[in-house]
């Protein structure tokens, strides 16, 4: 079993990282970002490098300084690079419309879906049938993109809906006399 959880974690430069006793707070030239720690993981930070400990012993509390470190390693990335979410609409008719901060799709349905856009994520429509989803938090560009695709998930028969860039969509075959 690796155990990643204790190794040190590389702060990258032009990075600044403070530690509050429960509280890791990430600032980069993206933006800022807060953790609020697991109570049974010690964080511990020396020149250039991040390290977790657990408080006590125990598989679970070495889990829990895994996820601290992974979590803290994401934000780290999402403050220097950020993150994005690529969606495609596949359907006839099917497209999508970016007015102020309101996302507009048509997907198929009797009306409309009208999508609010968060104020921590960009969200933009190069062409019709794609979506981008940017910010530097991983969990709220995944949470956005999700709640997107979440309208109109592809079909298991024909593959239209909305979907990941990158999904691969397993078609059924059709129901045979």
């Amino acid at each position: 079993m690796a155990r990643t959880a204790l190794k040190p974690l590389l702060i990258t430069e032009g990075v600044e990282v403070t530690i509050d006793r429960q509280l890791i707070s990430v600032k980069g030239p993206r933006g800022t970002l807060n953790l609020t720690m697991n109570p049974e993981v010690s964080a511990s930070q020396k020149e250039n490098l991040l390290s977790f400990q657990p408080r006590s012993g125990g598989y679970q509390t070495l889990a829990q300084c895994g996820t601290v470190r992974a979590l803290a390693r994401n934000m780290i990335q999402g403050v220097v690079a950020g993150y994005e979410r690529k969606l495609e609409l596949v359907g006839v008719g099917f497209r999508v419309q970016k007015q102020g901060k309101q996302l507009n799709l048509t997907l198929g349905y009797s009306h409309p879906v009208e999508y609010a856009i968060a104020e921590d994520v960009n969200v933009e429509t190069p062409t019709p049938t794609e979506i981008v989803v940017r910010g530097i938090d991983k969990q709220r560009v995944g949470q956005v993109a999700a709640e997107i695709r979440a309208f109109r998930p592809p079909d298991a028969y024909k593959g239209k809906g909305v979907r990941y860039a990158d999904e691969r969509v397993v078609l059924k075959d059709a129901k045979k006399k």
